[in-house]
């Protein structure tokens, strides 16, 4: 057993990491801001849609429309959705561990769309309005004027820090190879120019962080002893089901592990898909291990990620992180309350015991059984996908029908409230 202060000095050191992390992300974020800042952009309505998801990782631009002006829309070098020709790093690339976005371009401009392929350049694209603002850059709404068709971009400036290549680079990858996963949030094509890189996505409602807030919103005489909301444990139930039905299909169809499962990343719309998306710090899996240490969101990261007992991990730290979200997600609150740091939550989770859902709470038991499985600390007890699908409460919401759209559209009523 290590003693505190030598747990102590590790949590230290990984707090400096993802304060720097976050540091490079702000400075990288503020240059994309100025180059908005240039002249005002034309009113246009805005869809009733929420800001600040599809793996924008920031805090959300706090209206659906913005005065600034979008990004410079530079010649296209690659715009295609063709799984057959996915992202690749050279052999060049990889002796030097640097990932090339355009080792291989075509001018051949595509996008697809329910089933159809069409011609497709910057033009054809019209700018509704600004979903949100984060690390990854910016996410916008679009529409394809040809198809009609509505879409969500991510765009991301191109700033030549290997790191955010990387990301780039793996959330492209992956969101290419997931086109058959229902719950995977859909590609319809990409476009790499010389100073940006644009992912065009289906278009989603909402992320279950800003149902939360909806469900909670805070007010200047808020009574901390108010009971929060959470979601109802039918929609709960179809969040776990098609959240562990899409990470055990990046492991199994293609080694991945997602590393950053948590509510923001969990994506929802008006027919009542559940979705999961942002794999930019998603890594491949060598004999079903990762090693390498990329950071995440402290409060959803597992005690082996933190501080591990063996030089690798596995896809049972994705477990953990989805405890942690349908803990949160099921009670309405944080599961590490009184944090104001990094480094306080990082104690507590190697420290503390293992979150749990509240003794008071009218919760099923295959619930309770469920969450508390995915948070065993150690994770060599812990189960993995084919274990969670085996079990009660994933069977009983995987063969149950639930309907999700009538609480969305409550939720929405009551928030315009």
């Amino acid at each position: 057993m290590q003693s505190l202060e030598s747990v102590s000095q590790k949590l230290m050191r990984l707090d400096l990491q993802v304060k720097k992390e976050n540091a490079c992300h702000r400075l990288e974020n503020d240059s994309i801001m100025a180059a908005h800042c240039l002249s005002p952009r034309p009113r246009i309505r805005a869809l009733p849609i929420d800001t600040n998801y599809y793996g924008a990782n920031g805090r959300a631009s706090g209206r659906t429309s913005s005065p600034s002006r979008p990004m410079k829309q530079p010649k296209p070098l690659l715009f295609t959705s063709d799984p057959s020709t996915p992202l690749n790093i050279s052999s060049s690339s990889r002796s030097t561990n640097k990932p090339n976005l355009s080792d291989r371009f075509t001018r051949n401009c595509t996008l697809q769309v329910n089933g159809k392929t069409y011609k497709c350049e910057m033009e054809d694209l019209e700018f509704i309005c600004d979903l949100g603002f984060g690390s990854c850059g910016q996410v916008t709404e679009m529409k394809h004027k040809e198809s009609g068709t509505i879409v969500a971009v991510k765009q991301m400036r191109r700033s030549g820090n290997d790191e955010e290549t990387k990301r780039i680079a793996m959330d492209l990858d992956v969101l290419l190879k997931c086109s058959s996963c229902k719950y995977i949030v859909q590609c319809y094509g990409y476009l790499i120019c010389n100073s940006e890189v644009w992912i065009c996505m289906e278009r989603m409602t909402t992320c279950f962080e800003k149902l939360l807030k909806k469900l909670n919103p805070q007010t200047d005489d808020e009574n901390p002893k108010n009971k929060k909301r959470g979601v109802p444990e039918d929609v709960l139930g179809a969040v776990a089901v098609a959240t562990v039905k899409a990470l055990n299909y990046l492991k199994e169809k293609h080694d991945v592990i997602h590393r950053d499962v948590k509510p923001s990343n969990i994506l929802i719309n008006m027919k009542g898909d559940v979705k999961l998306c942002d794999f930019g710090i998603s890594g491949k899996l060598v004999n079903s291990k990762a090693r390498t240490r990329q950071a995440g969101c402290a409060a959803y990261m597992a005690p082996e990620r933190i501080e591990p007992p063996e030089p690798s991990y596995d896809v049972r730290a994705d477990i953990w992180s989805l405890g942690i979200t349908l803990l949160e997600l099921a009670t309405g609150e944080n599961p590490y309350p009184g944090c104001q740091t990094d480094f306080e939550v990082l104690t507590k989770v190697m420290i503390a015991p293992p979150p749990r859902l509240p003794e008071d709470g009218n919760f099923m038991p295959q619930l309770r059984q469920f969450i508390d499985s995915c948070l065993i600390k150690d994770f060599r007890a812990r189960p993995k996908y084919k274990e969670l699908l085996a079990s009660d409460y994933i069977k009983y919401f995987d063969d149950k029908e639930v309907d999700i759209t009538p609480w969305l559209a409550l939720v929405y009523e009551e928030d315009k409230k």
